[in-house]
């Protein structure tokens, strides 16, 4: 079978599919027998389920086309909720939690006429740039070995580069499906805060759904993000009974006259020459086709202020499920910190034994912050702005404290680019990651297209449109 196949969009596979011009059937075989050549030094797709996925396609074969995915098989991060496989968030301690029902997601897809070849890497907790973790290993770059994919769906976008899968779902509180597909030169959606149902994504039921995390997918074409923004995205059955979602429709399809705002590098986080060359490269481009560009139109806020807001309602997420033993260790640091002392160690520990009261203050600095989003966005329908401060970085499993970042010639903390994903998500902004093409070093390169809340089509068209100009998906040279 034609190896091209394996890195056509979702979309199109679908297509095909339905037209009958390929099986469900061979289209699963091309990709386990692609995994069972390939992932051995890529190390993506940890849990297998191939048998089940090939009579699963066969079944396809046998009916009549139905839903938006019949016949495509995909991968899935190894969070969600699958019947008959581990969801233990790389925590060694889960590693027999084994589900007994499909969640909401995979459900989901499921009844979109999807089937799953089985799932994909994370790190511990999901709470890495790099997804590594003591049950299955390190997951590796496509691009290059030596470097990361990503985290916390690094599996996913490992996957999704590598034609190992037809689709993919992650999810994202700093950037975990946005630096994932910068990193891995795929695309990635990270939605507006609340449209994706969290049930199903899960290490136990009857959890509600976090502050600021979101579900999200991972494709190859910014058409496959939204099919997969289509199936994922809805009430569940309690909020169906009251209300329905409708995004509206991206108000353009080329892109003269459209009002994009660059945010190329900030003092506060600095990214690379290079990264913001790709910013500005972006810029110019649009410029060409008749678009309205600013690399100086900012939203009515405090960048500083901002950052802190989101460093503060992030490790308040973050901490909620330690053990009472690590929350008394850290609040013994937090007692002998200096009042003044502001640095994100001190911020981190403050944040996570910080009372209700103090969470409820930080939650109305947020929401100025996103009043003064919609202001911006009455103005501006798009803006560019890097997801990380360089491409993707090498393997690195020392203490998160003792990692750091260098780039043209200085040295900054691991967690830097933390302030590009939050500075979106803290506001619940859509976000579409999209690939810009390569480094001198022939890594890919991503930037973020953000938008007002709930205008997810208009970035996800964005990113489709302004990828037909500069970069897209290609497949990494040692896997075509």
């Amino acid at each position: 079978m034609d190896q091209d196949l394996a890195f056509r969009s979702a979309t199109e596979l679908a297509q095909l599919i339905r037209d009958r011009e390929i099986s469900s059937e061979e289209l699963t075989r091309l990709y386990i027998d692609r995994i069972e050549q390939h992932d051995g030094d890529i190390n993506a797709v940890i849990v297998r389920r191939f048998e089940q996925a090939v009579d699963e396609a066969r079944a396809a074969d046998n009916s009549e086309p139905s839903g938006l995915l019949h016949g495509v098989p995909m991968t899935i991060k190894e969070s969600y909720v699958m019947d008959g496989t581990p969801a233990t968030w790389g925590i060694p301690s889960y590693k027999d939690n084994v589900a007994d029902h499909d969640g909401l997601a995979v459900s989901r897809f499921k009844a979109a006429g999807a089937h799953f070849l089985g799932k994909t890497n994370v790190p511990i907790d999901l709470a890495d740039f790099q997804s590594y973790n003591d049950i299955y290993g390190t997951t590796n770059n496509p691009w290059n070995l030596e470097r990361v994919p990503g985290g916390s769906s690094g599996g996913s976008s490992a996957a999704v580069a590598a034609g190992f899968s037809g689709l993919e779902a992650g999810s994202d509180i700093g950037g975990s499906i946005r630096t994932p597909a910068h990193f891995a030169g795929v695309y990635g959606h990270k939605p507006t805060y609340g449209i994706i149902p969290q049930t199903g994504h899960e290490l136990m039921s009857g959890i509600p759904d976090a502050d600021l995390s979101v579900c999200g997918p991972l494709g190859r074409s910014a058409a496959d993000l939204e099919l997969g923004l289509d199936v994922m995205a809805g009430p569940t059955g309690r909020e169906a009974t009251g209300w329905r979602l409708e995004l509206p429709e991206a108000p353009f399809d080329d892109l003269k006259g459209v009002r994009v705002a660059l945010w190329p590098t900030d003092d506060i986080s600095p990214v690379s020459r290079e990264t913001e060359a790709r910013v500005r490269r972006v810029g110019e481009i649009l410029e060409g086709l008749g678009a309205v560009v600013s690399d100086t139109a900012r939203p009515e806020f405090d960048v500083k202020k901002a950052n802190f807001v989101y460093q503060n309602l992030l490790n308040a997420v973050m901490s909620s499920a330690q053990p009472p033993a690590v929350i008394a260790e850290i609040q013994n640091v937090v007692d002998g910190l200096d009042p003044e002392d502001m640095s994100d160690a001190a911020v981190t520990a403050r944040a996570a034994v910080m009372p209700h009261r103090e969470w409820v203050r930080h939650d109305v600095r947020r929401e100025k912050l996103r009043i003064a989003w919609d202001e911006f966005f009455d103005n501006w329908d798009i803006l560019v702005c890097p997801q990380w401060a360089v491409p993707a970085i090498e393997h690195d499993h020392r203490p998160v404290g003792d990692r750091s970042i260098s780039f043209d010639g200085e040295t900054y903390p691991y967690g830097l680019s933390l302030f590009w994903s939050g500075l979106i998500i803290a506001s619940y902004l859509p976000s579409t990651c999209f690939p810009t093409g390569l480094s001198e070093d022939g890594l890919p390169i991503g930037l973020q297209a953000v938008g007002a809340p709930y205008r997810d089509r208009q970035t996800i068209r964005f990113a489709d449109l302004i990828t037909r100009e500069i970069g897209g998906y290609t497949p990494p040279p040692a896997l075509v």
